[in-house]
């Protein structure tokens, strides 16, 4: 069972770091969130019942474990100053940044947690029928809600172009 595990999320990987970059971009304790997620998929793994691909369940238990982990951030209050030599430590992630991906994900983060969740299952080419499972919302209302996220990443687009 451990084996299959590494094996399918070596396969996967992409979707953690695309899940991991939506909710957390640029959060310093990236990594640490990186790992929670890996950990509640390796939790999570022996209830995968094949009912769909494991790219799906993964998504699902991934962008689940990632709005938990949100929810139980923002219950916490948060007291960190930071000194003049942590401002200059730079944050780094485990691939290479581009100036585009940047701009991408900090224009993705501007959406809220459920949309996040469907564009980047439809950037990855998930069917309808899929992103409504993981989601919990009915197949046509995919449709509608990937066209209010495109004209919203639109408008966010513009505003980053104006700056």
């Amino acid at each position: 069972m451990e084996k299959e595990f590494i094996r399918q999320v070596n396969n996967h990987i992409g979707i953690l770091h695309k899940v991991c970059n939506s909710y957390f971009f640029k959060n310093p304790y990236w990594e640490d969130y990186f790992q929670e997620i890996l950990i509640r998929l390796w939790r999570a793994f022996p209830n995968f019942k094949h009912q769909s691909s494991f790219s799906t369940w993964m998504y699902r238990v991934a962008i689940n474990s990632a709005i938990d982990i949100i929810r139980k951030l923002s219950i916490q209050p948060v007291h960190t100053e930071l000194s003049k030599n942590e401002y200059e430590i730079p944050v780094s992630f485990s691939f290479t940044e581009s100036e585009e991906k940047n701009k991408l994900y900090s224009i993705i983060n501007e959406l809220n947690i459920n949309e996040k969740a469907i564009i980047l299952m439809y950037l990855d080419e998930f069917s309808y029928e899929d992103i409504a499972r993981t989601i919990g919302i009915s197949t046509s209302n995919v449709g509608v809600k990937i066209n209010r996220i495109k004209n919203k990443l639109i408008k966010i687009s513009n505003r980053y172009e104006s700056k």
